[in-house]
């Protein structure tokens, strides 16, 4: 039963990568399979946060250490959103806000460097 939750985990953490990097090198064509307003910079970020659930459901299934999986995965969706917010400055968001999200990063970066090296490497 263990490893049918392991690989249901798996596909679902494949799918939600693959809908995340649809929307983010698509939006046109995401929003209209999803039947979504056209709203690029709106897309971008559903791609963005998609990428998170994606990598938090795969780091779940090499880290043991729920903490670090969960910044792990907070790290991917606020990296992918900052540079939505890069890309999109002309048509969504403020320099203000693409700064907040950078600076959320920065931090969940640097509390899952803290939270130190061996709680990742041990496996399940």
């Amino acid at each position: 039963m263990r490893s049918v939750v392991r690989v249901v985990a798996g596909l679902l953490g494949i799918g939600s990568l693959v809908v995340g990097v649809w929307a983010l090198v698509a939006p046109g064509s995401f929003s209209a399979a999803v039947n979504f307003p056209p709203s690029e910079h709106f897309v971008h970020d559903v791609g963005a946060f998609q990428l998170g659930i994606g990598a938090t459901l795969l780091l779940a299934l090499i880290w043991s250490d729920g903490l670090a999986v969960a910044l792990g995965g907070y790290l991917v969706a606020a990296v992918a959103h900052t540079v939505s917010h890069a890309i999109d400055g002309e048509i969504g968001g403020s320099v203000v806000q693409t700064g907040l999200v950078l600076l959320t990063a920065v931090l969940a970066l640097a509390a899952l460097l803290l939270r130190g090296r061996p709680s990742w490497s041990r496996r399940r």
